[in-house]
């Protein structure tokens, strides 16, 4: 009989290996298919992953990006290694859009079940399925086009994901066509066409847009946190403040029982770019408030 075949390894002073997490500490490039067509994403695992469950943020590229693009600009990937958060970039297709935007102008994607948003929900349920995520920590965001999808998901999936971040974006329902769309970016969504959607689920929102916006008009963030406040009673603190050299304007809206429904930053002089991003990647600026690390900040508050 072997001898050693029945002692433990720690016996003589050693253990054995830890096993090996697949994929722990990587940004991995996978494809999802939900029968409707095929979706390319990438996704951030922090090396910390060791299949406990971990917070998970969805990431919507703006127009003419990518995910990788997106990943880099932002920084997110950098501020979910610190928190231990899962970061999934679903990456839009240039046979889907010309532009590679998101169609969050297009009634085909307003719904459940439809489109889009039940093409980027099933994506997010299967990462969820194949990696260890808090069901009850699921965010998503998105920049412009991205925003604006994002905004639709928060609306038509509360049961999927519980806050959303918008950076320059647009409320649900600003537009049904592209001709409207145009419209929607240039002078703000009108009223009469915004109470026509549905009433807003109450996902938390966190919102970011420049004042010096030229590609979408800033009247859209008061937009955002007016169909996200709805007609709920609310109290509003304003503070006011400066970062990396902008100046911001910060609104809490809460509701009556105190719990936050919409937290509006201004960024005073910032044009269509992410907040506080890298110049490594597109439509950023590097000056103002850090968007990325106030996003999931407030994430991971919920």
């Amino acid at each position: 009989m072997n001898v050693f075949s029945t002692w433990p390894p720690f016996a003589f002073g050693f253990q054995a290996p830890a096993p090996t997490i697949p994929h722990a500490g990587a940004f991995i490039r996978g494809s999802f298919d939900d029968s409707e067509r095929v979706v390319h994403y990438k996704l951030f695992v922090p090396s910390a992953y060791c299949g406990a469950p971990m917070p998970l943020v969805v990431m919507l590229h703006g127009c003419g990006q990518d995910a990788g693009d997106f990943a880099i600009g932002t920084g997110m990937n950098a501020l979910a290694e610190e928190h231990q958060v899962l970061v999934l970039y679903p990456e839009q297709s240039a046979h889907a859009h010309w532009n590679k935007c998101w169609n969050w102008y297009d009634p085909t994607h307003h719904q459940r079940g439809k489109g889009e948003p039940a093409m980027i929900a099933a994506l997010t349920r299967q990462v969820a399925a194949d990696y260890a995520v808090d069901s009850a920590r699921i965010a998503v965001a998105g920049l412009s086009s991205g925003a604006a999808m994002a905004l639709i998901l928060g609306r038509t999936y509360p049961d999927l994901f519980n806050a959303v971040g918008s950076h320059s974006g647009l409320a649900y329902g600003s537009a049904t066509d592209a001709i409207g769309a145009m419209l929607a970016m240039r002078d703000g969504a009108s009223k009469d066409i915004l109470a026509r959607a549905t009433p807003s689920p109450g996902v938390p929102v966190i919102v970011f847009h420049g004042d010096a916006d030229a590609t979408v008009h800033r009247k859209n963030s008061a937009r955002v946190v007016r169909q996200s406040v709805d007609s709920r009673a609310v109290s509003t603190v304003e503070e006011k403040g400066e970062s990396g050299g902008r100046g911001f304007t910060r609104s809490i809206h809460a509701g009556i029982d105190g719990a936050v429904l919409v937290e509006q930053w201004t960024v005073h002089g910032a044009g269509h770019a992410w907040s506080g991003g890298s110049v490594q990647g597109s439509y950023t600026d590097m000056r103002g408030p850090d968007a990325s690390k106030e996003m999931l900040r407030f994430f991971l508050k919920q």
